[in-house]
């Protein structure tokens, strides 16, 4: 787990004051701004490590912030980008390409790309602390008047290795992270009025959550399913199902809350989890690190999942950026694969309203940048509104819709029209997408990203930006080692980004057939 000690006075003092530049200094990322202007891209995941190393390939999910060089659009613009391992050129050169109006040269000029050399598991932050001569190398390319952090999710590390720098980070104060938890969320969820599963308080024991969660059967005994959370999970690998429905007949005329208590101890130990490699003695030693919660499993025949994504910028105005439908995976749909954009039309302008109250929220308690929600939407046919929504959770980082939509931004310099919840270019064009973190298969092992590119130019699926539409990549990284890639397909409709995206997965499996042994 990430510590989270409170800082000192004078830590807190300093912090603030550095923060108080964001004001001056930041501009939207598609803003076009000519001023001198230094960012430095601190992609480091400063998550619990042993929740992370359930993903494969973590360690160049690093890669993802690569949109980030659309800020290099900017004529006077430097940018910094640090990584544990050295990026391979080919992958950085193909992100330089997509730049729209500027000479990828001019903008390889202006980019300096730094690495720890550090492949531990260590948080990629920890690591430039722990390493002062190439902090003292980053400090003295930084203009303290004009520079400022970007990093994908704020923790006091972040905080610590801001102050280190003296800038400013675009990221939340690591003192709200409570209210990017399970329990946190909960608790604006009820501040803001907004539907959201019963479920118990945050506790730190195996005890206190047989205890909780017993109420929760007790006041709903027609339950069928609970969901247990860490208090502090990733893209849905911290999840886990407890079905109820085998003990059904033991609590039949209960009365005794003990006894209740009693059978969910032993249920504990039948729980179906998300993580393949997640056991129950493992999971109850996070249970102490981290806190769970449990919430009522959302039941029904058509269920989706949908969310959204606003911002809170250094003037404390919230703006709403997108909505997805949320492509999910695991043994029972929880954990996070991809995406499309937008949500439904029955519901992405209801979950924006319920952003936009949350964002409104999070904003007067402070909170900065990118906040995202999830909802479970249900279809109940012949009723009005056909879809019932439920919060499930608010995430006070980057996550995995960030990067798609950014490689939509940057490579059609279009802008989300909150009114419908669409995207259109500049000519008035609607665009589409399908993404996803998680194109994976054995098969796909050995390929090197020079290999992807040779496949997808010489099939005619590489972005065409003059008709807008095509395919992107992301965590090239991972493609030879872990047969793993990330792929935001752009169509016209909805159909032909789902079109796009399996005439990529087909290339790529004719290619690998082609050459296996």
């Amino acid at each position: 787990m990430v510590p989270n000690p409170p800082p000192s006075p004078q830590q807190a003092a300093q912090f603030q004051q550095l923060q108080a530049h964001l004001c001056n200094l930041w501009r939207p990322s598609d803003q076009f701004d000519a001023r001198d202007c230094q960012v430095l891209v601190v992609p480091s995941l400063s998550l619990d490590q042993a929740e992370l190393q359930k993903i494969a390939g973590v360690h160049y999910y690093e890669e993802r912030l690569l949109f980030s060089l659309i800020r290099l659009r900017n004529p006077k613009t430097r940018l910094i980008y640090v990584t544990s391992q050295p990026l391979h050129p080919s992958i950085v050169d193909y992100y330089l390409e997509l730049l729209p109006g500027i000479p990828s040269s001019h903008a390889r000029d202006r980019l300096t790309l730094l690495s720890t050399y550090d492949a531990s598991h260590q948080p990629l932050t920890q690591k430039l602390l722990d390493r002062p001569r190439l902090l003292h190398k980053i400090r003295a390319q930084l203009d303290p008047q004009r520079a400022y952090m970007v990093c994908y999710n704020s923790t006091t590390l972040e905080r610590d290795l801001a102050l280190a720098l003296g800038v400013p980070m675009l990221a939340l104060d690591p003192s709200l992270l409570y209210w990017g938890t399970k329990g946190g969320s909960r608790q604006i969820f009820q501040e803001c009025g907004i539907p959201h599963p019963d479920g118990t308080p945050l506790v730190a024991t195996p005890d206190e959550l047989a205890d909780v969660t017993a109420a929760l059967w007790q006041r709903q005994p027609e339950v069928q399913r609970l969901v247990v959370k860490l208090n502090q999970g990733f893209s849905g690998e911290g999840n886990a199902l407890l079905d109820l429905r085998p003990f059904t007949g033991a609590v039949v005329g209960l009365s005794s809350h003990q006894e209740r208590v009693a059978i969910l101890h032993k249920a504990f130990t039948q729980l179906q989890f998300q993580a393949h490699s997640e056991t129950w003695e493992s999971f109850e030693q996070k249970i102490h690190v981290l806190g769970a919660i449990a919430e009522v499993f959302i039941e029904g025949e058509e269920k989706r999942s949908p969310s959204v994504q606003g911002r809170i910028t250094p003037l404390g105005e919230v703006e709403m950026l997108s909505t997805h439908d949320q492509i999910l995976g695991g043994p029972d749909g929880q954990i996070f694969l991809g995406c499309s954009f937008p949500a439904d039309a029955g519901y992405r302008l209801a979950i924006q309203q319920m952003g936009q109250a949350i964002g409104e929220n999070l904003a007067q308690k402070g909170a900065l940048e990118r906040y995202g929600v999830d909802f479970i939407a249900v279809y109940q046919p012949g009723q009005d509104p056909a879809w019932t929504l439920q919060a499930i959770e608010i995430n006070l980082r980057k996550g995995g819709t960030t990067h798609p939509f950014m490689a939509l931004k940057l490579l059609t310099e279009g802008e989300y029209n909150p009114g419908d919840g669409l995207f259109y270019t500049r000519q008035g064009q609607p665009k589409f997408y399908r993404a996803s973190d998680n194109l994976q298969k054995d098969a796909y092992r050995g390929l090197l990203p020079s290999d992807l590119m040779d496949i997808i130019v010489s099939e005619r699926l590489h972005f065409n930006s003059v008709e807008g539409t095509g395919a992107a990549f992301h965590l090239m990284g991972c493609l030879s080692e872990y047969g793993k890639l990330g792929l935001t397909s752009i169509g016209n409709t909805p159909s032909h980004a789902d079109e796009i995206y399996a005439r990529v997965v087909d290339a790529l499996d004719r290619e690998v057939a082609i050459l296996a042994p």
